[in-house]
């Protein structure tokens, strides 16, 4: 395994308030002949590492607004003292070229995590790992907390994802069969527009991506083939996240439970429903927020796992 030297972010560098300035860097690993991208953003003094899983037809820049860097989930997780690797997810971003060969769900998780080892170093303090995933993006967070590596992970967050569609939903996301109505599927993820969104980041243009075709597989059975055995198997604390305006899957209080009542074997599962938010969480103006409710779960994890004093 070898990794590339860094370089400066496409994203612009920008200030969040006065305590912070860095932007994340680029980051490129080699993993068996596949390069593997991303964007790194290293606290000064790490309290723990934040492992962040894009969600479907966007790349890793999902986690830092491009324009926008006060919505940042790298920038905010930083200045709380959290290093932050977003990765590309496998066939995405420098990956795409391999997206065939990545087809098996197990390659990719074990792809994600000699990432993680390459970038971090070897043995990257499994105990201070934390999976944060959003939309797709969760099923790859899922599957590697039940993962061998996973067992003593700090914890993991899920988004912009469920056990069941929502009503509006319902004729536009594909199946195995048939492919999603691509307009359909937009209006679900970018409405209702008004005031959910910056301007310059709706339909997100910004943070987009051509997704690959195994993905279609993925979606297909995640809510009632692969989500729930899944769920059942991960034995670290989850935190559950839904957005108020959430269009492809139900956010009602008893969808949140519904949800929760899957991880049977985690310790402990706490849910939220963010206000104002829409389906792409950190990206839109309620993103700050949102950020803040999974950062608070992150430091009780820290607590009750006495790694943080």
């Amino acid at each position: 395994m070898t990794f590339t030297s860094p370089q400066s972010s496409a994203i612009e560098e920008a200030g969040v308030g006065d305590a912070w300035s860095s932007s994340p860097v680029s980051r490129v690993v080699d993993i068996e002949g596949i390069p593997i991208s991303g964007l790194l953003l290293e606290a000064p003094e790490p309290r723990a590492v934040i492992v962040a899983l894009h969600g479907g037809a966007a790349f890793s820049a999902y986690w830092d607004c491009p324009g926008h860097p006060d919505l940042s989930m790298m920038r905010a997780a930083a200045q709380s003292g959290y290093t932050v690797l977003a990765l590309d997810r496998p066939g995405y971003g420098a990956s795409r070229p391999f997206a065939e060969e990545l087809r098996d769900s197990q390659r990719r998780a074990d792809l994600t995590y000699a990432a993680v080892d390459a970038v971090l170093g070897s043995g990257s303090c499994r105990t201070g790992l934390f999976l944060w995933g959003h939309s797709v993006g969760s099923e790859l967070a899922v599957r590697m907390a039940t993962d061998d590596h996973g067992h003593d992970l700090l914890g993991l967050a899920i988004s912009g994802t469920g056990r069941e569609h929502h009503a509006l939903a319902v004729g536009i996301l594909g199946t195995r069969e048939r492919y999603a109505q691509a307009k359909g599927v937009g209006e679900l993820i970018w409405t209702p527009a008004e005031d959910l969104y910056p301007p310059d980041v709706m339909g997100g243009a910004a943070i987009g991506s051509r997704t690959p075709d195994y993905e279609a597989d993925v979606t297909a059975i995640w809510p009632t083939e692969t989500f729930p055995p899944l769920a059942a198997r991960v034995r670290v604390p989850v935190h559950y996240t839904a957005a108020e305006y959430e269009r492809v899957w139900r956010s009602d209080p008893e969808a949140l439970d519904d949800v929760a009542s899957m991880f049977t074997a985690s310790p402990r599962v706490a849910t939220a429903r963010i206000p104002g938010g829409g389906h792409n969480l950190s990206i839109c103006n309620a993103a700050p927020e949102y950020h803040r409710t999974v950062m608070n779960f992150i430091d009780d994890c820290l607590a009750r796992e006495g790694k943080d004093t």
